[in-house]
């Protein structure tokens, strides 16, 4: 294909083909038939993070009836999936609503530009086999890839590193049939994938330690869901899967509503549940208790009290304690401490980006969302027709993917029935107090990406409120002409868009 050519001239261009790319094409597929689309994925296969995380006992950090999409029951066995289980279903789902022959493999997206005069985006990508450069152009743009860096995954420097002689793995680049068997590992960090790997690693490694700085709230749950596997005894499938996840989503809204009303009961009740786990922990309150409240941080997932059992069998140990520098053969610590190690595996976290980091431009004029507040958690005033989903911080991922995709078709067939080609959510008051994007959450990932993340307003539709009931409700049951969003024609630029328009080419000077 020639340099520029484009390759797709479609409706709707999604970018992204994991979780949320395929659901939202089956979305597409179901609510608007009249609709085409193309999607575009950088990787050579669907899945997404399932499909780039290959680390030992890599599954899901939430149950897959809430994780799972809305329109396709979760019908494995265990609740807490592994990833090949999740990576399969996400195939089933793309082989049932015929989505694959719309994706596009092996592009990379570069840059975006919105044409007013056209009512188009045009997207410009690189093939990955050969580095050619190819342009895609929609009239809606659909972003769907995720939150973080597929490339890196977060690095810190460690005095010494270099002199270490043994191996180095971040989880995000484990390598293919590494063998860690009689092995001594150490693990650095305490989030969602220390907890994860230590467990499996520790079957056959000769030890391994999970050296962190401070602890993190870990929740014990079954992988194997008695409800749901009580319902799905006496009830078809699709009403044992709805009335499981129900059920489960509002767990989760109680447990979040928990632990900001009532965090340190919420805590006791957690910390009670790890104590009884671990009998006798001598180390507890220094290796378990963290320095901040549930759910500041995201909780992680302990499936059948693996991580506990594996500590209380002598096969893993926590060391709560500070990194001095490497060593040749493994790390020293400040306490004065040196940790062996033949592998160290840097579980320190991710680099989250937005948009899978794609140039945006509008006319011409570079974009820089950091200027730009949310709308209804979908979109971002003054950009025309794009949509974007990032899940919950507080809940599952999908839950997000299945409502947003909602919102946009909903949004399309009201363009469709007003003529219109262009949908832009204007804000009318930039004088609005702009509000950090997520708050009362202090993930690394998070923290270090606040001042590029776009905003909150301090009132509806311009705030993002991670409630998944009340942002069900806005997205699936309110009006999608709320007269925030201004409908119009190719080329049209009323006095709110113009509005709009000179405050993001301000903010790009």
């Amino acid at each position: 294909m020639a340099r520029g050519e484009t390759a797709a001239d479609v409706d709707i261009l999604i970018v992204g083909a994991g979780l949320s790319g395929i659901g939202a094409a089956a979305h597409l597929t179901t609510q608007c038939p009249g609709k085409s689309y193309a999607i575009i994925e950088q990787r050579g296969d669907i899945g997404g993070t399932w499909d780039l995380f290959r680390y030992p006992g890599i599954r899901s950090d939430s149950d897959m009836h809430t994780l799972g999409y809305r329109f396709k029951p979760w019908l494995h066995e265990k609740t807490i999936a592994d990833g090949p289980s999740i990576r399969q279903y996400i195939h089933e789902t793309a082989d049932e609503y015929g989505i694959k022959g719309h994706i596009h493999f092996g592009h990379r997206v570069l840059g975006a530009d919105w044409s007013t005069a056209d009512a188009a985006w045009t997207i410009r990508a690189q093939r990955e086999a050969d580095g050619t450069q190819v342009q895609f152009r929609a009239n809606f743009l659909f972003m769907c890839a995720g939150y973080y860096n597929y490339d890196e995954g977060y690095r810190p420097d460690f005095p010494g590193q270099e002199d270490f002689q043994g191996k180095v793995i971040h989880p995000q680049h484990w390598p293919k049939d590494f063998d860690h068997a009689g092995k001594k590992l150490v693990v650095i960090g305490s989030g969602a994938t220390a907890v994860t790997i230590v467990p499996v690693m520790a079957e056959t490694a000769a030890k391994v330690t999970m050296l962190q700085r401070s602890p993190t709230w870990m929740v014990s749950r079954p992988a194997i869901d008695p409800f749901s596997r009580f319902m799905r005894k006496i009830l078809p499938e699709k009403w044992a899967y709805w009335l499981t996840r129900r059920r489960n989503i509002n767990l989760q809204r109680l447990t979040y509503w928990r632990a900001r009303t009532a965090p340190e009961r919420l805590g006791k009740t957690l910390l009670d549940e790890a104590r009884k786990a671990m009998p006798g922990y001598a180390n507890f309150d220094t290796d378990f208790v963290p320095k901040y409240g549930p759910w500041e941080q995201r909780l992680c997932l302990v499936p059948d009290a693996d991580m506990f059992d594996a500590i209380n069998a002598g096969k893993a140990e926590i060391v709560t304690d500070h990194i001095d520098h490497w060593t040749e053969t493994g790390i020293a610590l400040k306490s004065g401490r040196h940790i062996d190690a033949d592998v160290i595996v840097t579980a320190t976290g991710l680099n989250l980006v937005l948009l899978g980091q794609t140039q945006l431009s509008l006319d011409g004029a570079p974009i820089d969302l950091a200027n730009h507040v949310n709308y209804k958690g979908v979109m971002f005033n003054d950009i025309p027709n794009m949509a974007s989903v990032f899940g919950y911080v507080n809940a599952s991922w999908t839950l997000k993917t299945d409502i947003v995709a909602d919102y946009v078709c909903r949004l399309l067939k009201t363009m469709d029935a007003k003529g219109a080609r262009i949908a832009n959510p204007v804000l009318a008051d930039p004088a609005m107090p702009r509000l950090p994007f997520v708050e009362d959450f202090s993930s690394g990932y998070f923290a270090r990406s606040f001042d590029r993340l776009p905003k909150n307003g301090d009132r509806h539709p311009w705030r993002v409120l991670q409630n998944y009931a009340a942002e069900k409700k806005i997205l699936t049951k309110e009006p999608v002409d709320d007269g925030v969003m201004i409908f119009s024609a190719p080329g049209r630029r009323d006095a709110l868009f113009e509005a709009g328009l000179a405050e993001t080419l301000l903010a790009a000077q």
